[in-house]
């Protein structure tokens, strides 16, 4: 593998032992996946960010980095907490949970790197262009960046991601290579996909089949998937397989700018969207709590969920999760206090899946993301019923799933 002379010095230690260790889990990984060269990155987006997913073995392993004089060289963004880091207390997150929790932050504060807690990064300035290699970890925002925006990344781990930001580097593998980025699959969708919800499942359905190859859609009944479409079809790929980067005939970057596809494809045929439906959705009918925003809501859907709400009152509880900075834009027009006056809340910062849900009693949870569905049942056992956003509201509003 080739260093640059530049390279060379880090590995040495010549910028001090926290960039001396970062280099060398990123020589590491390259030397894993054969990797000829590194590549200087524009951005980094680091996952384990919640007390939750981290732990206090987590916890010291970031501290001891700080310590060292770990310092990021990249504009780099956090993922989500598992908590809103300002109104944790209103929404009853253990104090104990809470105080480990913004030690996490302050520690990444250490490092150079602000609070933007976010699964979503491209819509709160982490957006980077056609061709720019970054360094992201979170699964749905790498096959964002990849897919809609062009940029290059692998899925990092959050180690890795936290190295590559304190070296500027990374392995030059993956889907940093031209070669990697075409299709093999070809996606044939006939049946109609309109909502959040059906994006979701469809992204569960072909997750499931393509596992961690690049699919190619051909979306036959759909003109133009908006952003809040295409970003839950990424996020269940992610989730129920393991896609990095798929490509939407006419819409994503690079399907716009060339031939992605390969010449001789395996095609599969959607019709219809039972499998991925009944496969997300449970049997629950009192329902707890209402999540929406995974991935983290845009404004856009924001201004849905007052609109619905309007003049209503919730009876289960409401969660709309989304960054720091959508919420201020949300708050500043007024929308976000539409929602909390009905009984909702718009919650900045967190993910509902690192949060200490049981914890707080919940037990049962609608959803429109197909995403969270899938998580909140395989990895949490919580009841779970998904469905459109107009069935999660009107859940919010009678307690229970209404078909």
């Amino acid at each position: 593998m080739r260093l640059t002379t530049e390279e060379q010095a880090m590995l040495a230690g010549a910028q001090g032992p926290a960039t001396k260790k970062a280099m060398e889990i990123v020589v590491a990984l390259a030397n894993i996946y054969e990797a000829e060269e590194l590549v200087p990155v524009v951005s980094a987006q680091v996952a384990g960010v919640s007390y939750g997913n981290l732990g206090d073995a987590g916890l010291g392993f970031l501290q001891e980095w700080a310590d060292q004089g770990a310092r990021v060289k990249v504009p780099t963004t956090l993922n989500p907490a598992g908590m809103d880091l300002k109104a944790w207390q209103e929404l009853g997150i253990p104090e104990e949970y809470a105080t480990r929790q913004l030690e996490i932050i302050k520690v990444y504060r250490a490092m150079g790197i602000a609070p933007s807690c976010s699964c979503t990064p491209y819509l709160i300035g982490n957006n980077p262009g056609l061709g720019q290699h970054v360094a992201w970890s979170e699964s749905s925002a790498v096959s964002y960046a990849n897919s809609v925006l062009g940029a290059r990344t692998n899925r990092e781990g959050g180690p890795s991601a936290l190295a590559a930001a304190i070296s500027g580097r990374t392995a030059k593998y993956g889907l940093h290579l031209e070669e990697n980025r075409r299709a093999r699959h070809l996606v044939e969708v006939n049946c109609p996909v309109e909502s959040v919800a059906d994006f979701g499942a469809l992204g569960y359905m072909v997750g499931q089949k393509v596992g961690d190859a690049v699919p190619y859609f051909r979306l036959n009944s759909h003109a133009k998937p908006a952003l809040e479409q295409l970003k839950v079809l990424g996020a269940a790929m992610a989730a129920s397989g393991a896609v990095a980067l798929y490509h939407v005939e006419g819409v994503t970057a690079e399907a716009r700018t060339g031939t992605v596809l390969a010449d001789d494809p395996v095609t599969m045929t959607v019709e219809h969207l039972k499998e991925g439906y009944e496969a997300l959705d449970g049997v629950a009918r009192d329902i707890d709590l209402v999540w929406i925003g995974c991935p983290h809501a845009s404004l856009k859907e924001i201004e849905k969920v007052a609109e619905l709400l309007a003049g209503r009152r919730t009876k289960a509880q409401l969660w709309v999760t989304t960054a720091r900075d959508v919420l201020n834009a949300a708050r500043a027009e007024g929308t976000a206090d539409k929602i909390e006056s009905c009984g909702g809340r718009v919650v900045a910062d967190a993910c509902l899946l690192g949060a200490p849900i049981h914890e707080m009693g919940f037990g049962s949870v609608a959803t429109n993301s197909g995403k969270g569905a899938f998580y909140l049942l395989s990895h949490l056992g919580m009841q779970v019923r998904f469905g459109s956003l107009f069935q999660c509201v009107e859940a919010a509003i009678s307690g229970r799933w209404l078909p």
